[in-house]
């Protein structure tokens, strides 16, 4: 049953000349001043997202972006700033970059986060996928293998970290501690995080986007829950890879329901009508598509598209995706909102362990648009399914 509604915020400074026809990405650059109002326009949206109602708000951590589209490069420290502005809803690393970072130090992190929000903070790690943020930090994208290899490595620590009260850990990338280093007149053995989270176990998050079964069956093995949104969400891939999840959760021992442990994210536009919504979004899907396409998170773009979409002279006519093909295919949820209600009501029916939904705007979608689109999302959306899980909880 669907209860549970947040929205995810990358960190896009508002930009004007998008879509298809628009600048190319690759020749946008902002002022450093212009690329600060991404951290305005996360407060905007999230003091109006705890006023709404809304249970958590997530980001994403990005690095080295003067085009202005992702623009957050530490999570932890955002979020303990943000807690101290709102009251009740919580923060999400949608999601840590883990290449990016030495795994006793995003563990210490995040337990410090945990214990000054007083547990507000959701941890979520991923392998990252701009090859010039991970591959500057020093850590490897481009050959896949070690970068799957480092970051289950990396995972594994954490989670040591975490749930031992001390620990050592001897792998391919890390010696944890050091063998033979002297402390105090004793040689070190094991290692103890200070702080560790306060509240254990640790809720901890990743984003789904290939789904293999090795990548399915690490997350299974560890109790990892899965955001599900973006490329994966398009056409009929999204329900192969739920019902890959649930055979990876069962292979590990714990039989669950289609949905459960599973976040599925959409970009919402509503309006008083599907043609309308697709005309005032249109640029939105179009900028979104120039950002993400050429990082191959879009599934079904060629490579001749993904070349068009890169030129402003020929993208506008060439044979790309548009945003009338994602709203038919269920990715981009777009019209009144009872139609948007109905189409979440056929998703809940789909999967039945179904219990959030993560809500967003595409790249290039103005503050203002945002503010007024999570707020009637707010008001005639999730009313539909908050109150029938209010309903079904049992009276004391």
């Amino acid at each position: 049953m669907i209860s549970d509604f947040s929205s995810l915020f990358a960190g896009h400074v508002d930009m004007d000349d998008i879509g298809y026809g628009g600048v190319p990405v690759n020749d946008r650059s902002f002022s450093d001043d212009h690329l600060a109002t991404g951290f305005d326009k996360a407060e905007a949206i999230v003091l109006l997202l705890d006023r709404m109602g809304y249970d958590s708000f997530w980001m994403a951590e990005h690095h080295f972006q003067p085009e202005g589209y992702e623009c957050i490069p530490n999570l932890l420290l955002f979020q303990v700033h943000l807690a101290h502005l709102t009251k009740n809803i919580k923060f999400g690393c949608g999601f840590n970059i883990a290449p990016m970072w030495h795994p006793l130090r995003l563990a210490e992190d995040y337990a410090q986060a945990d214990i000054l929000t007083g547990g507000r903070v959701i941890f979520g790690v991923g392998r990252g996928y701009h090859t010039r943020e991970v591959e500057t930090f020093g850590s490897p994208l481009i050959d896949q293998v070690a970068a799957r290899d480092l970051f289950e490595e990396q995972v594994e620590i954490i989670f040591k970290a975490f749930n031992q009260r001390s620990f050592s850990h001897h792998g391919k990338n890390y010696d944890i501690p050091p063998r033979g280093v002297p402390y105090r007149g004793y040689e070190l053995e094991e290692i103890t995080l200070v702080p560790r989270p306060r509240n254990l176990p640790v809720e901890v998050w990743q984003p789904i986007q290939g789904g293999t079964t090795r990548a399915l069956d690490f997350m299974a093995k560890y109790g990892i829950k899965g955001q599900i949104g973006g490329g994966v969400a398009e056409g009929g891939a999204m329900d192969g890879v739920i019902a890959d999840y649930q055979a990876a959760l069962a292979r590990a021992g714990r039989e669950t329901e289609l949905g459960e442990d599973l976040a599925i994210g959409f970009h919402v536009h509503l309006a008083t009508s599907k043609e309308k919504g697709i005309k005032e979004a249109a640029g939105y899907f179009e900028e979104n598509l120039k950002m993400f396409g050429p990082l191959r998170l879009s599934r079904r773009m060629t490579e001749q598209q993904i070349k068009d979409v890169s030129d402003r002279d020929v993208a506008p006519t060439a044979d790309l995706p548009h945003m009338e093909g994602a709203v038919s295919g269920g990715a981009f949820l777009c019209g009144p909102p009872n139609q948007v209600i109905e189409q979440l009501k056929t998703l809940e029916d789909r999967y039945p362990g179904l219990s959030r939904i993560n809500v967003s705007q595409p790249v290039g979608t103005p503050q203002s648009v945002i503010l007024e689109q999570l707020q009637w999302f707010a008001e005639e959306v999730m009313p539909a399914f908050k109150s029938k899980a209010q309903a079904s909880v049992p009276a004391d």
